[in-house]
């Protein structure tokens, strides 16, 4: 439960004031063996699931540090599991009997123990070519970790501005909270889509380049010198964070949304 959920429960007398107390403590850590400590709240404070960098980490570290976390709350995200580890992962998470989301050309998962109900806002995530799609995907993974529900297009760059039009339109009819952008190459496709929609925008530059500027460089730099406002930018290949600040855009805006039709009635 998140915080607004909490509140929520005890106004209808649904939990008690002391069961409330207990569930928005600050400082439940959970330590993993002396090598983690897990902040197992953050979902509650911040409606942002754990998520577990793996690139960085050992199997068994991620096995264990996985399996607390679900022992106290509905979800995880794994980022960025090595090509050794991901079918090991894979089948540990089966063990568990936990739901399992993957991400097209991507090596992040998202498990979670109850069925996610996309109560949140919307948020529209788009690339510009088919080598973006993995970064793309991490951003959906966690947006609905964030129970937000996702419209997605792959595939719609500059190279064929054209591609373009059909998915903005079914978005700002869908009325999207926020629109992802991703990126390679010059990473003008943000640029664009900022200039059509009054909807914002997180630009993800990816490490899709080559020669001067490769590697995302040309990428970020054209993001960050965007003569257009209403555009916002990550780190390069940062799915994870875009898709962390477009769900608490659409979600907030979603609550917001709800109060003032309860005003109405």
């Amino acid at each position: 439960m998140e915080i607004y959920d909490i509140l929520e429960s005890v106004k209808t007398g649904e939990i008690s004031i002391s069961n409330a107390k207990k569930l928005l403590s600050l400082y439940s850590i959970e330590q993993v063996e002396g090598f983690a400590k897990i902040d197992i709240n953050r979902s509650k404070r911040l409606g942002i699931p754990e998520v577990i960098f793996a690139e960085t980490k050992e199997l068994h570290e991620i096995k264990k540090i996985t399996s607390k976390i679900l022992e106290k709350t509905n979800s995880v995200l794994i980022s960025r599991i090595k090509n050794k580890d991901y079918q090991k992962i894979l089948t540990f998470a089966k063990k568990l009997k936990v739901r399992i989301k993957t991400g097209e050309n991507s090596s992040s998962l998202l498990l979670h123990k109850k069925p996610i109900k996309f109560q949140g806002g919307k948020i529209g995530i788009i690339t510009a070519g088919t080598s973006d799609i993995g970064v793309a995907e991490e951003s959906r993974l966690m947006c609905e970790a964030m129970n937000c529900k996702c419209i997605t297009s792959y595939d719609v760059g500059v190279a064929g501005i054209q591609r373009i039009f059909p998915i903005l339109k079914e978005m700002i009819d869908k009325d999207v909270e926020c629109i992802i952008v991703v990126a390679g190459m010059e990473g003008a496709l943000a640029t664009l889509v900022s200039t059509m929609v009054d909807i914002p925008i997180i630009g993800v530059p990816t490490s899709i380049g080559y020669g001067y500027g490769g590697k995302g460089i040309a990428a970020l730099a054209s993001m960050l010198q965007s003569c257009s406002l209403g555009i916002s930018v990550v780190n390069i290949d940062n799915g994870i964070a875009a898709g962390g600040i477009a769900a608490n855009i659409a979600n907030r805006s979603s609550r917001k949304n709800k109060t003032k039709t309860v005003k109405n009635l």
